[in-house]
């Protein structure tokens, strides 16, 4: 399996998704990947045509491309047209459709549990969902986000605590797994920046956190992609977490990913003081950035402009000098 990992702007956010779920199609900006297909609104309108008459009569208006892995569609006031645009995302309509709606009732915010679930049609080759128009917009750096914060931590508290369900585990490199099954990976990704990156100290803080003890329980339910763009604010609050491709049983110190995409000072305080987790976990939720990082910039470095490769670098740089600091 290969895996791509990329970073969108602001600086602090970085995300990682691969040629099959976890696939990253770009360094903040868009490119056609190997696979993936066009989608527009007519298509979307013979779809429904054919498949869910009842709503075939209200407006279609694309959305902008601004996710990885599908094509949305908004549709009438309070649904979304939810379309795969390539088979490494088409599994998650299969996730969405089986695990969403068993999750949500026991979730303090909403999410897009589908109502309605395609099938291939007018030329479209995959299934593809409908799900609920959530309000609300993508926090950004220039909101007071910590009850925010708070509020997220209530959403990751509430799946740690949730009944395991015999739900899927994650598995190979793929975010939530054993931090361990990172460290040839996360190494040679070291070796091939060379001196491009302080080697010395990268090594010693992927070595510590190498030395701290894994997560203690049995995998838990993760969301693994609390990234901006995956989130909503509304009125102040979290109003609902959203795309659910990294959904899975595992460790949940992934989630801490938001320290280091997107909380301030305070807001990260919050969060931390708010999920109550050990020391350890707060050493893999530094480490995988870290890993997600390096992997990211040793495997895309030639296809990176200058400024995105000094962004990168500096991001590593930013992740080695203050991960003891907070």
């Amino acid at each position: 399996m290969i895996i791509h990992e990329v970073w969108r702007d602001p600086a602090y956010l970085w995300t990682e998704i691969g040629w099959t779920r976890e696939c990253a199609c770009s360094y903040g900006r868009a490119v056609t990947r190997p696979g993936e297909i066009a989608i527009g609104v007519a298509q979307v309108r013979r779809l429904l045509v054919d498949q869910f008459p009842q709503w075939a009569g209200l407006p279609v208006i694309a959305q902008p491309l601004n996710g990885t892995d599908n094509a949305l569609f908004r549709l009438g006031d309070d649904l979304v047209v939810r379309l795969p645009r390539a088979p490494w995302a088409v599994d998650q309509v299969h996730m969405d459709a089986t695990w969403l709606a068993r999750l949500a009732p026991h979730l303090p915010v909403p999410v897009p549990v589908p109502v309605a679930v395609g099938e291939p049609g007018a030329g479209y080759p995959w299934p593809w969902t409908i799900v609920p128009w959530l309000p609300g917009r993508n926090p950004d750096h220039g909101m007071d986000l910590v009850d925010v914060a708070v509020d997220l931590a209530g959403f990751v508290t509430a799946m740690i605590a949730m009944d395991a369900l015999n739900g899927p585990v994650k598995e190979g490199i793929s975010r939530g797994v054993p931090l361990a099954q990172r460290d040839d990976l996360t190494r040679r990704s070291i070796a091939t920046l060379g001196d491009r990156v302080d080697g010395r100290a990268v090594t010693a803080a992927w070595d510590e956190a190498m030395g701290v003890d894994e997560w203690p329980g049995p995998p838990v339910w993760i969301h693994g992609d609390l990234l901006a763009g995956n989130l909503l604010v509304h009125d102040g609050r979290l109003g609902a977490v959203i795309d659910f491709g990294g959904l899975g049983r595992g460790d949940p110190a992934i989630e801490l990913l938001p320290c280091w995409s997107l909380f301030d000072p305070r807001a990260r305080a919050a969060y931390m003081e708010a999920l109550g987790f050990d020391e350890a976990t707060w050493v893999r939720g530094w480490a995988w950035p870290l890993s997600i990082s390096l992997y990211a910039l040793a495997d895309l470095w030639d296809t990176l402009s200058e400024q995105e490769q000094d962004r990168g670098l500096n991001k590593i740089d930013f992740i080695v000098r203050q991960r003891n600091d907070f």
